[in-house]
């Protein structure tokens, strides 16, 4: 037997209530992502009023109706706290009602998917900004379980989330190892610059050895990504080699997120970048290991440096003279060997945990449809 179709509308009902008595500041103040996760804001609201922000309780739901590509900022308030949003997003909950036909923990998990996200673009409507409607989501349609049967596939999603968040806290115990041993260096041992222990690497793809598949950019989260540039009839032979445990940077850092774009080659294959860059390495590994220097460059502290040590007009940038004035703590090489050795371990448990996380948001349409094929099964 087929489920019956359901417009959401007929479940769900706007959250109107705002922060008119101000009992929630700036500390308060949330938002979400395309992954669907609650956030703290990105924004400054220290001298906002908030006031006209609305107020969402445990179980409900906000959006953002702007779309962002081919995904929807959403978010869902599992904790056992109130929020407050920028009145410019919805919030909204299900009707008391029909709290005993659909569960906001499984009507999060059919939000939670990719689907959903297609169907909400498609449709949204505008020109220079499209917008995903609130009368839109309430014409949406959604198969509705018996409620036992959405309780099976909750708990199971639960269970599952429940160890990546266990594994999530373990990962933030190793950041607070590593980053104290940092604290304890910096407090203890003398800073160097590191000026002579970096050397430039300026090889050049001269004889065309690395293609397309080998360019390289660098991000502001610290990390080598695929080329966002247009390489149609660009010639690759002025291109710098980027060789393993060499590191390349952006010396612009104005319009960056207060960040500079580093990165280090840490896989064992040899990539190439923009001559705009700058590639460098580490003179002597017996003195110091680029895995320590780059947890050093990891730290928010060295963006900051950069951004204080940047000049320029139209431009700022952080060039090569600035960074070889950079001074750190140079410890033994066994000390380092050990601090960078933990980083490292952080840094690929970091991987595993973004998998997980991965993993969990593509569980949820197999669990929705387990659970309309289980309902139809017992019609």
């Amino acid at each position: 037997m087929v489920l019956s179709k359901h417009c959401i509308g007929d479940y769900i009902e706007l959250v109107l209530d705002t922060n008119t008595e101000s009992k929630f500041g700036p500390d308060d103040v949330m938002g979400m992502t395309i992954t669907k996760e609650v956030i703290p804001t990105k924004a400054d609201v220290a001298e906002t009023d908030l006031s006209r922000f609305i107020v969402v309780q445990p179980g409900e739901f906000i959006f953002n109706p702007r779309t962002h590509g081919k995904r929807i900022g959403f978010g869902y308030n599992d904790t056992g706290k109130a929020f407050v949003i920028s009145w410019n997003n919805i919030a909204f909950r299900i009707k008391p009602t029909k709290k005993e036909e659909i569960l906001a923990d499984y009507l999060f998990l059919h939000f939670n998917r990719s689907e959903w996200d297609r169907e909400a673009c498609y449709r949204s409507w505008g020109s220079s900004t499209e917008v995903f409607s609130w009368e839109a989501l309430c014409e949406m349609e959604i198969d509705i379980p018996p409620l036992p049967i959405q309780q099976k596939y909750v708990d199971v999603y639960k269970s599952i989330l429940a160890n990546q968040q266990s594994y999530e806290r373990g990962l933030e115990d190793l950041k607070v190892v590593f980053e104290g041993y940092m604290d304890n260096l910096r407090s203890q041992l003398p800073h160097e610059s590191i000026g002579k222990y970096i050397d430039l690497s300026e090889d050049k793809n001269q004889d065309l050895e690395y293609g397309l598949d080998a360019v390289r950019g660098v991000s502001i989260e610290k990390k080598l990504i695929d080329t966002k540039a247009d390489m149609t009839g660009v010639s690759l032979k002025p291109y710098y080699l980027l060789r393993p445990e060499e590191f390349a940077y952006v010396t612009v850092t104005s319009r960056n997120g207060e960040k500079i774009s580093l990165a280090i080659n840490d896989t064992d294959e040899t990539y190439i970048c923009s001559s705009s860059y700058v590639v460098f390495r580490c003179r002597d590994k017996g003195k110091l290991l680029p895995q320590y220097l780059m947890l050093y460059f990891s730290r928010s502290e060295f963006n900051r440096y950069a951004r204080f040590n940047s000049w320029g007009s139209a431009r700022e940038t952080f060039d090569w003279s600035e960074m070889c004035e950079v001074r750190i703590p140079i410890p033994k090489i066994d000390i380092q060997k050990a601090i960078a050795d933990i980083y490292s371990c952080y840094i690929q448990r970091k991987k595993i945990n973004e998998l997980l996380k991965s993993q969990l948001k593509d569980t949820c349409p197999i669990l929705i449809k387990g659970s309309i094929v289980e309902a139809q099964k017992e019609a």
